[in-house]
C-alpha cells in the first residue's frame, strides 16, 4: 500500500524508428517530416533524451513481465483503429488461455 510502480515495456526505440515501424505496419506512404526542437517545444522546455521505464521493482515484488512487445501493441492499436474500436492492450482471460 502506498507504493509507486513504473510499468511498461523496456524495449527501447527512437521516435524515428517508431515512425518507420508504424509506416511499415500500416502500409502508409506518408512522409516523415523532421522539425527543429525549438519549433516542436515551447521556449525553455527540456525533454528527456531517453524514456525507458525501470520496472525492476514491480518485477521483484509482483513478478510483472510485459506480455506484449512493441509490435504486438501496435498490431492491436492498428487493428482497433481500422475496425473503429477501442484497442484491447491487456490480454483478456479468453486470449490468455
Amino acid at each position: 500500500m502506498g507504493e509507486v510502480f513504473n510499468i511498461g515495456n523496456t524495449q527501447e526505440i527512437t521516435i524515428n524508428e517508431l515512425a518507420e515501424l508504424v509506416k511499415k505496419m500500416t502500409g502508409s506512404k506518408s512522409e516523415i517530416i523532421h522539425i527543429p526542437y525549438d519549433r516542436a517545444y515551447e521556449k525553455g522546455f527540456e525533454d528527456m533524451a531517453r524514456r525507458v521505464p525501470d520496472i525492476s521493482k514491480i518485477q521483484r515484488l509482483m513478478g510483472y513481465r510485459p506480455s506484449l512487445d512493441l509490435e504486438g501493441i501496435l498490431e492491436r492499436i492498428i487493428a482497433s483503429i481500422q475496425n473503429n474500436e477501442r484497442p484491447e492492450l491487456v490480454p483478456t482471460q479468453e486470449a490468455a488461455s
